[in-house]
């Protein structure tokens, strides 16, 4: 089977089934400097959802704590993975050692001045800046964005350019949302980090994503191809009794 009848078969699958949002959802064309965004919880969830790895579908991870709710749209960016590189540079900008990746996509927030009803939808995005997050030795950093075109946010080029009061209640969230009266602080950011930072956690996470799992369509079309010639064989093996 040719490239152009793999292409074919791919195109009807999608019109057929749904693609996982981590792993079939494209990432754009125009990444760092835009990027597709997958939104799982909206300021209004009182419920945190998040996407399951193994079936794509949105489930209920948690009650949201106490009165925390997110200030913006809140998702990840499909086909990236914080792992070794995202670590890797965690570690180098921050002259500590022993964090690792938290082996989930990379997550974003998504700004905008427009009321979201629901999540569980794909948006297109503008990063600014970033949140240099680190969660009990694990990178997590939190990309922050501005939703493509928005009338009032999308003139915001880099996360200097945000009100400090949106940047404050974005950062107490984060620092807060996981945490019990009582407990010890579990979550740090240790930098609030503009643009080009954004740009190269983005391209790093899509380093982490290619390094464990590859060409997840390119492995599919090979398995896909032996299944079919397979096939053709217990036929021609059937025809010749």
């Amino acid at each position: 089977m040719d490239k152009d009848s793999f292409n074919k078969l791919w195109k009807m699958i999608g019109l057929r089934y749904k693609s996982h949002p981590w792993h079939g959802i494209e990432i754009g064309d125009k990444v760092p400097h835009e990027v597709t965004s997958f939104i799982e919880v909206i300021p209004s969830d009182t419920v945190k959802y998040e996407v399951d790895k193994t079936s794509g579908y949105l489930m209920i991870d948690r009650p949201q704590k106490f009165s925390n709710i997110v200030p913006a749209l809140y998702g990840f960016v499909p086909q990236t993975l914080c792992r070794e590189k995202v670590a890797e540079y965690c570690m180098q900008q921050t002259g500590r050692e022993g964090i690792v990746g938290d082996n989930d996509p990379l997550d974003i927030c998504v700004l905008t001045e427009r009321e979201v009803t629901h999540g569980n939808i794909i948006v297109h995005a503008v990063p600014i800046g970033g949140f240099r997050m680190i969660d009990g030795g694990e990178a997590d950093d939190k990309i922050i964005a501005v939703l493509k075109k928005d009338e009032v946010y999308g003139k915001w080029n880099d996360i200097k350019d945000l009100p400090i009061t949106i940047l404050n209640r974005l950062q107490h969230y984060f620092l807060t949302y996981k945490q019990l009266p009582g407990e010890d602080q579990k979550c740090e950011i240790t930098h609030v980090y503009g643009r080009e930072e954004a740009h190269e956690v983005i391209r790093r996470s899509q380093k982490d994503y290619d390094n464990n799992y590859g060409n997840l369509e390119e492995a599919l079309s090979i398995t896909m191809l032996e299944a079919f010639q397979f096939a053709q064989r217990r036929q021609d093996i059937m025809n010749s009794l």
